[in-house]
């Protein structure tokens, strides 16, 4: 019996705020503990991608983007069920300013709206990526599109103090 893919935090429900020790408020670097259940049989590799669909539109007009990356990995084990504080797995993916580490929310607080969504999308996929370290969300959305058996979305909010 396959159960649903299930991506939670303990430092944030879904909908929930996103502490600040987790932003560039606290330390951009540090990753939320994340936690994976629910991971259908016949899953090859996992793929997960977190981004801000909230950036102004002049932000999305300079950076020719409709979100800002703020962490891609993929080829994470299925066998992962968590993935902790601070921690990586799998092969690192850039964000949108080319890093190939976590970028903490940041919404800058000179526009509207201040308070910004995080997606963080977990994809269970039915074959490993062959890309290499440092793909773009771009291009891991795009290798994985054929192998994608199921997914799911935890999603946190942030707005700057």
């Amino acid at each position: 019996m396959n159960k649903n893919l299930i991506l939670t935090s303990s430092a944030f429900t879904n909908g929930g705020i996103i502490p600040a020790k987790y932003t560039c408020d606290g330390d951009s670097k540090l990753s939320p503990p994340l936690a994976i259940s629910g991971v259908p049989e016949g899953t090859q590799s996992l793929a997960l991608i977190m981004d801000d669909p909230d950036i102004p539109e002049v932000k999305k007009k300079e950076f020719g983007i409709e979100a800002f990356d703020h962490w891609t990995l993929f080829n994470i084990p299925p066998t992962t069920r968590e993935i902790p504080e601070g921690g990586t797995i799998g092969t690192s993916g850039a964000t949108t300013r080319g890093d190939l580490h976590y970028i903490g929310p940041c919404p800058p607080p000179e526009y509207e709206p201040q308070e910004h969504r995080y997606s963080f999308k977990l994809y269970a996929l039915s074959a490993p990526l062959t890309l290499k370290t440092g793909a773009t969300k771009k291009e891991v959305l795009a290798a994985l599109a054929p192998f994608i058996i199921t997914e799911t979305e935890l999603v946190g909010r942030y707005s700057r103090k």
